[in-house]
């Protein structure tokens, strides 16, 4: 098997409740060592496609391959490989998280259940409430029991809905971690509306919203596109027209848009970083500072999903 098979393949897929349109023919595919950050607004249609990838939902229209196996046809060999983190993860409260996680392992049929119960604790960190009730934990440990059951069983194939909902940075920060090293073999899939994590742990990202894919994407790609990627902010000491006129003249200048009489904001037209050619029409200027801005994931994730026909 190589780092690039391909282990998850969603074509065209769909789904309808009545009038309202979950899921509207997404398309993606997911190798072996990839991350794919799935971004939207609530009720995108992010938990919908999951369900549908996992084999909880059938859709109206299109398929899903897991490891080569379809998800309709061929439904246990798929679900066998695939680790799946729901959104409201069931457990039973009243077990212990080391009774639940055997629960788990003896429904995986899983050769070594020690050994796995053993390898997915120390790996989410649950060790100190390991013998407690699983009703009397936190949300964070909850949630870390619910990314323990899915890795119980060491499957290919990760779906995690808000894997880190409910953690604190510290944990969230230990999780995050966990996703980078798993992703090394396995192909993994997670939704997330905190932008900095998608920036962080994934090699692409697919914007949906109202069902529709909108991109798919690696984040420094979408970072670029981003709303305000390479303005340059200036700030003078003392206002002045004629800098402004000068810098407005420039080719590779779209627009000046004014802060103030003091501050400005230099657009590009294409997108890229001019500040070398600003910088010598700076000279002589009284200059207070200068900052060349970087586009932010969420402006662009703003700016997309704003606004979509239905």
């Amino acid at each position: 098997m190589t780092a690039s098979e391909l282990l998850i393949d969603v074509r065209d897929l769909a789904k309808h409740y009545g009038l309202i349109r979950a899921v509207d023919g997404i398309s993606f595919q997911v190798r072996r060592g990839e991350v794919l950050g799935f971004l939207g607004p609530n009720g995108a249609g992010k938990t919908t496609a999951m369900r549908m990838i996992t084999g909880f939902v059938e859709p109206d229209r299109g398929s899903v391959s897991v490891a080569g196996f379809d998800i309709a046809d061929h439904s246990l060999q798929a679900r066998q490989r695939i680790g799946y983190l729901p959104e409201n993860a069931p457990s039973y409260g009243e077990m212990t998280v080391h009774g639940f996680l055997g629960f788990i392992a003896s429904a995986r049929a899983v050769e070594d259940p020690a050994a796995s119960i053993q390898r997915v604790v120390s790996m989410t960190g649950l060790e100190a409430v390991l013998h407690r009730t699983i009703d009397t934990l936190s949300k964070g440990y909850k949630r870390r029991v619910g990314l323990a059951q899915a890795l119980i069983h060491d499957p290919e194939v990760l779906i995690l809905d808000e894997p880190t909902d409910g953690l604190d940075p510290n944990q969230k920060a230990l999780v995050q971690e966990l996703i980078g090293k798993l992703s090394q073999n396995k192909a993994i899939v997670l939704s997330t509306h905190i932008l900095d994590e998608a920036e962080k742990v994934c090699d692409r990202a697919v914007i949906i919203s109202e069902g529709r894919l909108l991109v798919d994407s690696t984040p420094d790609e979408l970072i670029a596109r981003a709303p305000n990627h390479n303005v340059i902010r200036v700030s003078l000491a003392e206002p002045t027209d004629e800098l402004v006129d000068q810098i407005s003249d420039e080719p590779w200048c779209a627009s000046v848009e004014r802060h103030g009489e003091t501050s400005f904001d230099v657009m590009p037209a294409d997108g890229a970083n001019h500040l070398p050619e600003l910088l010598p029409l700076l000279e002589g200027y009284p200059l207070h500072s200068v900052h060349l801005q970087e586009g932010r994931f969420d402006e662009l994730f703003r700016s997309m999903t704003q606004g979509v026909s239905s």
